[in-house]
């Protein structure tokens, strides 16, 4: 094949040579260039309108038409006051000076707005300078006296018909104000409306002229170069249709003949790498098949490495407590201990056994994974640890569980052991007091995943034991680590690492909050049950 490529070779430079006109690239750069100078001078034009417009269109509704709601809104505020002053002056009952009060705070916000929007303005600064003093007359002569009299009816009365003189010149200003501002926001609107009428002009010649360069460019690229590209668009269709083994014609002008072959090229790239995928996917599937036998043979070791390693370890025992007693007369204390030492060793053993089982199990056993309601799995731990719950007098507090996706056997076996151990890690002469709580959190999943969907919740085993140290709260999680002597707690090290792989199984995480010191307090999280129905609904109205 390529012995073919090379020998017309030699004669690809005459062709070269005798070929007319500009090439595609030519074309597009001149035709770009001619295109963007135009676009440059339209574009300038366009934005020296479109500043123009929001000059103008600032000035009216940055300026003054928040001016003229601010001055509406100081009105009723200084109407407020004088309504409250009235009424504390007729029924003297302190009740009526909310209203004058809160005016008080609207006229300064107003007041405060008015004179950054008036800044500037001669005759809008002169307006709001005289409604100042205006107010301020009222406020010194009427309001601030009734409100501070200690009989303010009678002062009401002797200053009321001075007072309402006094609003009503106050709202005469006002209203003079709101004119003036009404009057410059009309102009500004037809200076808007002006300045609109120049920019949709500048702009529909903007749009014709884009439109004549665009219908020009369409013409040249569709002679130029759509046909060669719909050719070759034919032959890349049919490649991706799944015929890698169809060779690309190039045709056309020498650039897209170059990208002709370089698809071609591309073409052939792909057709090895879907060869290397195909036998790499193969011998994948053949792994996989033989991990799945692997898995099935080492659980099927497991067991029986289980039963063969116990049978032993329970003859040891046995034949240990039968020398014992058969013979007890002739063995002394120190004998009797070291019998004491075989026994107990043993019967770790066979726990450390079946604990390594357990362990080993997660994430390869027990997949019926189903709706688990905890607040049931809670009661029925619970009862399970009844024994040691009444002999230490504990109390474990819980309710309004949700109800999580998982295995419930493995979740059982997370809140036996966090229950257990704060029942069996408690503070001395203290009785346990065990809180198991839940509430939503936010879902680990990629957003916009289908797991993300899944509502997510946390829950926490409190207790008021003796606690674990802030340093240790990594150290806990690890198998066979151990805080305490075994002849002070019983156990293997093996409770914590066993609850963290079954939540992390299960898609959550666990740690101990070092936050809390009153005692330990364990936080994992678990999937839950997708919200439907009214649910979802309620949470699409309420968002």
């Amino acid at each position: 094949m390529q012995s073919a490529e090379e020998g017309p070779r030699p004669a690809d430079p005459a062709p070269a040579r005798e070929r007319r006109g500009w090439s595609t690239s030519r074309w597009l750069v001149t035709g770009t260039t001619v295109a963007l100078v135009v676009l440059l001078a339209l574009g300038s034009c366009g934005t020296w309108a479109l500043v123009r417009s929001t000059a103008v269109n600032q000035r009216l509704a940055d300026r003054w038409s928040p001016a003229l709601i601010s001055s509406v809104r100081m009105e009723a505020a200084l109407v407020n006051q004088e309504t409250g002053i009235r009424g504390y002056g007729l029924a003297g009952d302190e009740e009526f000076l909310a209203p004058y009060r809160d005016g008080l705070t609207q006229q300064k916000t107003a007041m405060d707005e008015l004179k950054d929007l008036t800044s500037g303005d001669t005759r809008a600064s002169a307006d709001l300078a005289e409604v100042d003093e205006l107010a301020e007359a009222w406020h010194a002569s009427v309001a601030r006296p009734i409100a501070a009299a200690p009989d303010p009816t009678a002062l009401a009365q002797e200053r009321a018909e001075s007072g309402r003189t006094q609003f009503d010149a106050l709202r005469t200003a006002l209203r003079v104000q709101q004119q003036h501002i009404s009057a410059e926001r009309d102009r500004a609107r037809e200076d808007l409306a002006s300045v609109r009428t120049m920019r949709n002009t500048v702009f529909t010649v903007i749009a014709a002229v884009v439109l004549a360069v665009m219908g020009l460019a369409f013409a040249g690229l569709r002679l130029g170069v759509q046909r060669p590209l719909d050719r070759l668009r034919a032959d890349v269709r049919t490649v991706a249709s799944g015929d890698y083994d169809h060779a690309l014609t190039p045709t056309g002008p020498a650039d897209i003949q170059v990208l002709a072959a370089d698809v071609d090229a591309m073409r052939r790239r792909l057709a090895e790498d879907l060869e290397l995928k195909d036998r790499a996917r193969a011998a994948l599937d053949a792994q996989t098949v033989e991990l799945r036998r692997s898995n099935e043979e080492l659980e099927q070791f497991a067991y029986v490495a289980s039963h063969d390693l116990q049978e032993p370890l329970r003859k040891v025992a046995s034949f240990c407590q039968l020398l014992e007693r058969r013979y007890a007369e002739q063995l002394d204390d120190r004998a009797r201990q070291y019998i004491s030492f075989a026994v107990d060793g043993a019967n770790r053993m066979q726990l450390l056994i079946n604990d390594l089982l357990t362990f080993s199990r997660v994430g390869r056993l027990h997949t019926d994974e189903r709706e688990v309601d905890l607040t049931d799995l809670v009661r029925r731990t619970v009862g399970d640890l009844d024994v040691a719950v009444q002999q230490t007098g504990a109390t474990v507090t819980y309710e309004d569980l949700p109800t999580v996706h998982g295995q419930p056997t493995q979740l059982g076996l997370v809140l036996q052991n966090l229950i257990s151990n704060a029942i069996k890690f408690r503070a001395p002469g203290t009785a346990p007091d065990i809180r198991v709580t839940a509430c939503r959190t936010t879902n680990p999943a990629r957003e916009g995943s289908e797991e993300a969907r899944r509502p997510f919740w946390e829950i926490s085993v409190t207790d008021n034991g003796i606690g674990i140290a802030p340093e240790y709260a990594e150290r806990v999680f690890v198998i066979f680590q151990r805080l305490h002597t075994r002849e002070s707690y019983e156990g293997n090290g093996i409770g914590l690492a066993l609850c963290k792989k079954i939540v992390e199984h299960h898609g959550g995480s666990i740690a101990l909050d070092t936050a809390y010191t009153s005692g330990t307090r364990f936080v994992f999280t678990l999937p839950g049950v997708p919200d439907t129905g009214a649910e979802a609904e309620q949470e699409i109205t309420e968002g």
